[in-house]
């Protein structure tokens, strides 16, 4: 059982690896010990946080199949030599390239991160006159999920709650939905494959 865990966990790091490679930041001699493990862990992490921006410590150390220890081990080494960088949110430690994001776009990650506020912004840039109900609806959820979860948005600055339900960065939200739609979920994937020709903007 080890064996066959020890093995998907090196397959795991190779294939985020072979991306890490290719990272602009990759190579900073300061973040590195001279281990062969811990090179190609970095490197994994390297090029998991770029295609991944924005997630938090525990997918980053479960999708990689790292250690609790081990994964913190490497991000701290990581961003003390500037390559990565996070920011708390809530209950959170997100993770972003350095220098990649303004506040606004880690925000708005942050949230396409989590299943209900995306499922909202999703539907919002397919329909802007979405109603509470019809949110509620399409989520299956209730209506106070979607009434907490819009207040957060506004609250991120990424939804004006004036008159209805309305985003307030919808090119930016729809860019970062179609660029980064593998990171999140089937749905998003979907929406992105009928969204691409629409993106406008280019942070």
């Amino acid at each position: 059982m080890t064996e066959g865990f020890d093995g998907r966990k090196r397959e795991t790091l190779r294939r985020f690896a072979a991306v890490g490679a290719a990272a602009p930041f990759v190579g900073t001699a300061s973040a590195d010990d001279g281990s062969g493990d811990a090179n190609e862990t970095r490197e994994a992490i390297r090029g998991y946080v770029p295609t991944t921006p924005g997630a938090h410590f525990s997918k980053l150390r479960d999708d990689l199949r790292l250690g609790t220890g081990e994964a913190q081990y490497h991000l701290r080494k990581l961003e003390e030599a500037g390559e990565i960088e996070s920011v708390k949110d809530a209950d959170y430690r997100r993770f972003f390239p350095a220098g990649r994001f303004d506040e606004t776009d880690k925000r708005a990650l942050g949230y396409l991160r989590r299943e209900t506020p995306r499922g909202m912004i999703l539907a919002l840039l397919r329909d802007p006159s979405a109603t509470g109900a019809d949110l509620a609806e399409a989520l299956g959820v209730s209506r106070p999920t979607i009434s907490a979860a819009a207040a957060d948005l506004e609250g991120a600055g990424l939804l004006d709650r004036t008159d209805g339900y309305a985003l307030t960065e919808p090119e930016r939200l729809l860019t970062l939905v179609v660029r980064y739609a593998d990171s999140f979920d089937a749905e998003a994937v979907a929406f992105a494959d009928e969204a691409a020709s629409l993106v406008a903007y280019d942070p």
